[in-house]
C-alpha cells in the first residue's frame, strides 16, 4: 500500500528542516561535558552557553546540507518517508536550504571567536575542522554519509569530540576520565546515524550509497544498533567498578527502555514509515543516557 505523506505548512517546514530529533546529538554531549568539568572546579556558564548555542547552529547546518545535497544528487522525493525532502515536498528553494546552513555556519564561527578567546586559539583548529567534517558529511565528491565510515565519523565529531570540547574549555585540559566517559555518548549518536541507515536501507541502495547497513544487511545492522546500546550501559558499571564514576550513574538505566523499544521496533517492522518510531526512540536514547549521566555525576559531586 502507498503511504501517505502529508506535507508541513508554515514555521513546521522550517523547524522540521533543522531536523530536531537529530539536535539532542548536539545538547546531551555538551551538558554531559560541563557536567564532568564541574567535578574539577567552577563551571562558567556564559562558555557552556555559547558552546551549546554554537553546536547546535552546526548540527542545524550539518542537516541541511544532508537536505540540500540529497536534493541535488535526486535521493529525495515527494514520497520520501521522514523529515528529509523538505525542498521536494514543501517548495523551500534548495539555494535558500544552503544559504541558510551558511549563515549558521557563520554564526557559529562567531561564537566560537569568542570562545577561543577565553580559552585557547587551539580550539579554532578543531571547530573548523569539525566544521568541515559536518559539510562533507553530505556535501562535497565523496559525502561521508553514502560511505561505511557515516557512524564512526559521527559518533566521533558529535558524541565523543563534543564533550572533550565542552569538558576542555571549563578546565583547559583533557583527561583520561573525561575520554572515557564520553565512550558511551560517541556510541548512542553512532547509534542515531546507524537507525536512519537502516530505516533507508532501500532507498539508499537504489540511490548508490554504501553505508555500513547496505553492507552488512538489515538483520546485522539491527544486531550492530543492539551492541551500541549494550555496551554503552555495560560501559557505566564498568566505570562504576573502576570508580570512574559514582553509584549514581546508574540512573543511566531508567532509559533503558527507549533502546529495548527501539530494537523491537525494527525486528518487527521493516518498512520506512512503520520504523520511525524507532528512530525517535534511539534518538530520545542518547538525550535520556547523557542528562541522566550528567545528573548523576552531578549528584556525587555534590554528595
Amino acid at each position: 500500500m502507498q503511504q501517505t505523506i502529508k506535507a508541513d505548512t508554515g514555521w513546521r517546514i522550517w523547524w522540521q528542516l533543522t531536523r530536531p530529533h537529530t539536535l539532542t546529538a548536539a545538547f546531551a554531549p555538551v551538558f554531559l561535558g560541563t557536567m564532568i568539568a564541574l567535578t574539577y572546579g567552577d563551571v562558567h556558564f556564559l562558555l557552556f552557553i555559547a558552546m551549546l548555542s554554537a553546536s547546535l547552529l552546526i548540527q542545524m547546518a550539518t542537516n541541511m546540507f544532508n537536505e540540500y545535497y540529497d536534493f541535488v544528487r535526486g535521493l529525495d522525493t515527494e514520497h520520501s518517508v521522514g523529515i528529509g525532502g523538505t525542498i521536494v515536498r514543501n517548495g523551500v528553494k534548495a539555494k535558500t536550504v544552503l544559504n541558510i546552513a551558511l549563515t549558521f555556519y557563520a554564526i557559529a564561527i562567531i561564537i566560537g571567536v569568542y570562545i577561543c578567546m577565553q580559552t585557547s586559539w587551539m580550539l579554532a583548529i578543531v571547530g573548523l575542522i569539525s566544521m568541515l567534517i559536518g559539510y562533507l558529511y553530505t556535501g562535497g565528491p565523496y559525502p561521508i554519509a553514502y560511505t561505511p565510515f557515516g557512524e564512526l565519523v559521527s559518533g566521533f565529531v558529535m558524541g565523543m569530540l563534543l564533550i572533550l570540547i565542552a569538558f576542555y574549555i571549563q578546565t583547559g585540559t583533557v583527561t583520561t576520565e573525561a575520554v572515557l566517559i564520553s565512550v558511551p555518548s560517541m556510541l548512542l549518536v553512532a547509534a542515531i546515524m546507524m537507525s536512519n541507515n537502516i530505516r533507508d536501507l532501500e532507498g539508499d541502495k537504489e540511490g548508490g550509497r554504501k553505508t555500513l547497513a547496505i553492507l552488512v544487511g538489515r538483520n546485522n545492522a539491527i544486531s550492530i544498533l543492539s551492541a551500541f546500546f549494550i555496551v554503552s550501559y555495560l560501559w557505566i558499571i564498568v566505570l562504576i567498578i573502576t570508580g570512574q564514576l559514582t553509584p549514581w550513574s546508574l540512573l543511566v538505566f531508567l532509559s533503558v527502555a527507549k533502546p529495548i523499544k527501539a530494537i523491537a521496533t525494527f525486528r518487527k517492522h521493516t518498512l520506512p514509515l512503520e520504523v520511525m518510531p524507532a528512530m525517535k526512540n534511539t534518538a530520545v536514547t542518547n538525550t535520556l543516557f547523557g542528562l541522566l549521566l550528567g545528573i548523576g555525576i552531578l549528584i556525587g559531586y555534590l554528595l
